[in-house]
């Protein structure tokens, strides 16, 4: 019956928007055509903003200068044309296929226009902290996936030691840090052209053909269909167009490194466009395994992504969207990056435990970038949707209707100790997730002076093993499992391929309604009330078996295998509704100063733990199954400033108190070797943030923002004890007063570009040099705070020099960590708390070339 009712509830969704098309008859103006050039040179002007005066609709101009407008609206009418160095002019269009002539003006900044708010307008303008990166900047910069966009945005934090174990968070809030434990949700929305994607591993796929990318900060529940108790990333890539346009661009570096992307787009009828997309990356590793003689941690990518945009009538868009990633590189392995001295016996520790085995480790300096793996490594991760998205206009506004399916494959095999001897084996999670969605909202102005959103969002979510998920211990095993001075430890073939065999699967339900509204008291003062309803249901199967091994029936020799690996299964069935909403007071107190404060109450959903549980005296702790909601009182003031036309400058406060706050926790049981979930009573994060840009003539930009954030746990008595106190009296500790894990107190970004008219190969353009600077201070990287598993602060600079053509050739040399600093991204313990640790290492110095041609 379930399944009837979700499929009966998506064919509706799907099927409403056609029907509703064929209620409107077509008229001859649905779309305008024309091109922006520079009034002095004639030379088109790429990424000029065109918006028709008075609406949400709007355009920006491709490589070639030209612009689509989809629109119902007879001619004339009224657009408004603004680009960066250039003059905003107010035009009244009075035919197709028009030339707007530009004329430059170096005290005027470029407006950035952003859709979050399900409408379009000015950044500058919302009430909400946003960071706004337009696609050309991701393309220059070489961000081309969001580990290495986080460098331009220092709110944003990501640690990923594989796709799987990825952690997304915005001023340090929104995932759990370390290993993913797959029972809870993001607290970090990630949408693309509308569709929520539910697995972390998602951060991980190249971009292809993005036009911007939008990060929301803080709660963003009466907005976007999934709740978001830290913020969202709202990517909106380039759509089909009826003027035909093609991009083409090839990168090479050193590594072997070698990137191609091509775009294209055009009609196929009058009322049908496509765009096809591609992108695929190749590297090196960046890690020598010295046992095979390979390079381990490549890039092997591949992605792919259509479009369909079908324009039936004046008042129906609708956009049918497939996508494909698949990525097979010889990665993620860690390096080990130190040892720690436990509290256990003398015989315990890391360095006597492996001396005992006649094993060395290859390298003492974890830049030396070697390792010794005895097993292979590999990640293979594949996802992929299609979704289809309706914009129907009725009366003042536009009823959307967003219908997606996507999926993901994980095929992983990891060496989780870190180093050559056999102490893990194996360690393959692999797991399968399918997902659908379903969102219809109307956002319109409703009076003069009301406008605002109403919605419905479904989600379900299945996520299961694949068929099964193994673990297994390898020959050196009992030597780092032995917890005694007996001699049974010692006993031939006990431990070797002895193992766990994991069945689990997760079914998740999520529903919600929610508004918002912008009720204009004044001109200059807004209210902006928003509500949400949730429901979330989980159910969770776990069920795994042991093998291999010794097999016997002594007791005594049994005790010590399940002191390793034991049976372990439990169902769980969990659920939960609540409200949250908001409240922002807005005061736009003149054209360049605009004022607000948000006070916000927020949930992220139940959850429950789908690794392993800890054991007490034998017994399972069942009662950790089950994870309690997060509850979020948040308020934020800010003020966005435009002091002159040429520059902006944005000042942001902002306080998160958590309660139950849902963490990621270490045990020394290998049996858990991915942690498991539990909750902290109290965590408090506040903190600044300032960001601003200024543009000096045609000639030079800067931009640059910083982060101050305090992360502490108030109240987390009962935390696992860090790697050193392991084997100490106590197994748990008061943490209270601690950092928060992945929070640098300080961070930020500072870019800019200088720029200039010249010839190259003949060719009219501009030659450039562009720059990018990224600093974060130390950080925690355990979520029991660590002496030893603190990262030290560093700085990044990346830089570009190039020419770009009129013709829409560019060319361009770059490098990435262009001073070839040293620095660790993460620190993880090895299952097991023998006292070694591992680490995930930043990229090394890259460096290479990129030719683009765009028409």
């Amino acid at each position: 019956m379930k399944q009837f009712f979700t499929t009966a509830f998506l064919i509706t969704a799907l099927l409403l928007p056609l029907w509703l098309s064929a209620q409107n008859a077509p008229v001859i103006n649905a779309t305008v055509t024309g091109k922006v050039i520079d009034a002095r040179t004639g030379k088109r002007l790429v990424g000029a903003t065109v918006t028709i005066k008075g609406t949400t609709n709007g355009s920006a101009t491709g490589q070639n200068g030209q612009f689509t407008l989809i629109t119902g609206q007879k001619l004339p009418f009224t657009i408004l044309v603004s680009h960066v160095g250039y003059q905003t002019q107010e035009i009244v269009l009075a035919q197709d296929d028009a030339e707007i002539r530009l004329i430059e003006g170096a005290t005027q900044l470029d407006d950035i226009t952003i859709t979050s708010r399900r409408r379009q307008e000015s950044a500058q303008d919302v009430p909400i902290p946003i960071s706004v990166v337009r696609g050309a900047l991701v393309e220059d910069a070489g961000a081309f996936n969001v580990n290495r966009l986080k460098e331009l945005i220092p709110s944003v934090q990501l640690y990923s030691s594989n796709p799987r174990n990825t952690t997304l968070n915005i001023r340090g809030l929104g995932s759990t840090f370390g290993l993913t434990n797959d029972g809870i949700d993001p607290g970090v929305g990630f949408y693309v052209d509308g569709v929520y994607y539910a697995r972390p591993a998602v951060t991980a796929l190249d971009f292809v053909d993005i036009e911007q990318v939008e990060v929301l900060r803080g709660p963003q529940g009466t907005l976007f269909g999934k709740n978001t108790t830290a913020g969202a990333f709202n990517i909106t890539t380039r759509a089909a167009s009826f003027v035909p346009g093609a991009t083409f661009e090839v990168s090479y570096g050193n590594y072997n490194f070698v990137q191609a992307k091509a775009s294209i787009t055009g009609p196929i009828t009058q009322k049908l466009a496509a765009r096809a997309s591609f992108s695929g990356t190749q590297r090196n590793g960046l890690l020598t395994n010295i046992r095979t003689n390979q390079s381990v941690n490549t890039l092997n990518n591949l992605g792919f992504r259509g479009q369909l945009l079908y324009t039936p009538s004046d008042n129906v868009r609708l956009t049918l969207i497939g996508d494909y990633t698949d990525q097979q590189p010889n990665g993620y392995a860690q390096v080990v990056a130190g040892v720690v001295t436990t509290r256990r016996a003398a015989y315990r520790q890391f360095n006597n435990i492996i001396a005992d085995l006649g094993y060395t480790l290859p390298s003492t300096n974890p830049f030396d970038r070697i390792i010794d793996h005895d097993t292979p490594s590999k990640a293979n991760n594949q996802l992929g949707g299609v979704s289809l998205n309706a914009d129907v206009r009725i009366g003042a506004g536009t009823l959307t209707a967003t219908s997606a399916w996507r999926y993901w494959l994980w095929g992983p095999l990891n060496d989780r100790d870190y180093i050559g001897l056999p102490v893990f084996s194996i360690s393959a999670a692999n797991s399968k997730h399918d997902q659908w969605s379903q969102e219809v909202r109307y956002a319109g102005t409703i009076s003069p002076r009301l406008s605002g959103v109403l919605g419905v969002y479904y989600l379900y979510q299945d996520l299961q093993s694949d068929p099964v998920q193994t673990e297994e211990a390898g020959a050196a095993q009992w030597r780092f499992a032995q917890s005694s001075t007996s001699a049974l430890w010692r006993t031939p073939g006990l431990f070797d391929g002895f193992g766990i065999r994991t069945t689990n699967r997760l079914r998740s339900t999520s529903a919600a309604v929610f508004a918002q509204a912008d009720w204009s008291i004044s001109n200059k003062l807004h209210v902006l009330p928003g509500i949400r309803y949730n429901y979330d249901k989980k159910i969770a199967n776990y069920k795994r078996e042991t093998y291999g091994g010794l097999q016997t029936t002594d007791p005594a020799l049994l005790a010590l295998k399940n002191a390793v690996y034991t049976n372990q299964a439990f169902d769980t069935e969990v659920d939960e509704t609540n409200f949250s909403g908001q409240l922002t007071l807005q005061y736009k107190a003149s054209s360049r100063l605009n004022a607000f404060g948000t006070f916000s109450v927020s949930y992220k959903p139940v959850g429950v733990n789908i690794a392993g549980l800890p054991t007490a005296n034998g017994r399972v702790l069942l009662e950790l199954a089950r994870v309690k909601p997060e509850s979020v009182r948040h308020y934020e003031f800010g003020v966005k400033s435009r002091p002159t036309p040429n520059s902006t400058l944005n000042v942001v406060f902002h306080n998160s108190d958590i309660s139950d706050y849902q963490t990621q926790v270490q045990t020394p049981e290998p049996g858990v070797n991915r942690g498991y979930l539990a909750n902290a009573e109290k965590v408090r994060v506040f903190g600044l943030e300032v960001d601003g840009t200024i543009r000096f003539g045609n000639a030079l930009s800067v931009y640059g923002s910083m982060a101050y954030t305090n992360g502490t746990y108030v109240s987390f008595t009962n935390a696992p004890v860090p790697l050193e106190e392991t084997g100490g009296e106590r197994a748990f500790k008061d943490i209270s007063g601690g950092e928060l894990p992945g929070i640098s107190r300080w961070a930020g970004s500072l870019g800019g570009e200088l720029s200039g008219t010249g010839k190259f190969l003949a060719q009219d353009g501009r030659f450039f040099l562009a720059a990018d600077g990224y600093y974060r201070s130390s950080f925690s990287s355990s979520p029991s705070p660590s002496q030893f598993l603190n990262i030290d602060g560093y700085a990044l600079v990346n830089a570009r020099v190039g020419f770009r053509a009129s013709n829409g050739t560019s060319v361009f040399i770059w490098s990435r960590n262009l001073l070839n600093q040293n620095y660790f991204e993460q620190l993880l313990p090895a299952p097991g708390n023998a006292g070694q640790y591992g680490a995930v290492l930043g990229d090394p110095r890259t460096y290479g070339v990129t030719l683009r041609y765009s028409f």
